[in-house]
């Protein structure tokens, strides 16, 4: 397979993160099939017009069955809202495409089982977007667990926290709605938290949690003087965590958190030694091994760099770090190999069901005030 047709649906924030990645591959990585751009897809002509011209696409369409339809695409990237990610999927994965889906998977756990077993009987393959999953640090990270460099693992910990509803007088929008956005801050952000986790320390079998609604109305923008919509899902979650190894973990998310950006911290604490890393310092990994003199132990700082792949395909020199986009680049070049049969994926539609079905649990558990089983 020398080249690869995509078409991509949703031209906002990730759809323009997965444009920039589709155009980035082939030049980072070199050895994947050239994705050809041949038909982009937004409700809007104008914009959809404008985005094909600014991303390299050959076509636009304001019909998003016309990317699924188009003979030439063999790739679909959905990154419209969640609400509508199960129909595309499932219309996708019917007429034989590969789909890399943003995440959340869907918008219920429903839709997203339906997902998972479409994908299953489909000869198309499936990833989820969770790029943060695929930074060199976490890869490092992982093969110093595999191999046994901070003993068998006791405990793992996790917080994930923004501030883009921090403020009590955010407009109320779709996010606020469970019809338009389903879970609040599990959907959102606890969901790449929880992603982590797996990767790191295998599947979550129970979990006890608690969930809070910091600002139960917001303002309606362009309504009546006075007006509030209800905010229907959370904004803070926290949960305690049973994995199928047996140790626990605590996982924490909230996006009324003023001052972070894009918390995304997790530990892994083992009986001979303990690894931390903060997305808002992805390239940084934090390493502490129990051995020698008490008085010379400490944590040790890895700064990515060559030797940490893929960051060799971007930069030949360590420590001048990689960025979020870059994430999805290597996002990209992974689920080309997946396509070609060269690699597993990390979080196809199976995996993801596993993601889903974990803060849906904690959503579960926390109306329930007790502890509930992964399925």
């Amino acid at each position: 397979m020398s080249e690869i047709g995509i078409g991509l649906i949703g031209t906002g924030f990730m759809g323009k993160c997965h444009a920039m990645a589709w155009n980035a591959v082939l030049p980072t990585f070199g050895d994947v099939p050239k994705p050809v751009l041949n038909i982009l897809c937004d409700l809007d002509a104008e914009n959809a017009k404008a985005k094909a011209a600014q991303f390299g696409f050959q076509r636009w369409t304001t019909h998003w069955r016309e990317v699924i339809d188009d003979p030439k695409v063999q790739v679909v990237s959905i990154t419209s809202p969640n609400a509508e990610h199960r129909e595309m999927a499932l219309a996708a994965l019917a007429a034989g495409k590969h789909v890399w889906c943003e995440k959340p998977m869907a918008l219920t756990l429903d839709d997203a089982e339906a997902m998972a077993n479409a994908a299953m009987l489909a000869p198309g393959k499936t990833l989820l977007g969770y790029n943060y999953a695929q930074n060199p640090a976490i890869g490092h990270a992982r093969q110093l667990i595999e191999a046994g460099e901070i003993g068998r693992i006791l405990h793992m910990r996790g917080v994930v926290d923004e501030d883009y509803m921090a403020d009590g007088d955010i407009p109320w929008s779709w996010r606020c709605r469970a019809a338009s956005a389903g879970l609040g801050v599990l959907g959102d952000i606890m969901c790449h938290l929880v992603s982590i986790a797996v990767t790191l320390a295998g599947p979550i079998a129970e979990v006890c949690a608690d969930i809070d609604i910091a600002y139960r109305q917001r303002p309606v923008s362009g309504g009546k003087p006075g007006e509030m919509g209800a905010v229907e899902n959370e904004d803070i979650a926290q949960a305690l965590v049973r994995f199928e190894a047996g140790f626990t973990g605590v996982l924490s998310s909230s996006r009324v958190a003023w001052g972070r950006k894009n918390h995304l911290m997790w530990e892994v604490h083992g009986s001979g030694g303990h690894l931390a890393c903060d997305q808002e310092r992805m390239n940084e990994l934090q390493f502490f091994k129990a051995e020698g003199l008490e008085e010379t132990r400490g944590f040790r700082t890895i700064l990515t760099g060559p030797l940490h792949a893929p960051y060799d395909r971007f930069c030949p020199a360590p420590g001048h770090g990689l960025g979020f986009n870059d994430l999805k680049v290597i996002e990209a070049a992974h689920f080309l190999r997946v396509i070609q049969g060269a690699e597993a994926p990390l979080v196809d539609f199976a995996r993801g069901l596993h993601i889903e079905r974990v803060i849906h649990g904690i959503a579960r558990s926390a109306r329930k005030r007790t502890w509930c089983r992964i399925a």
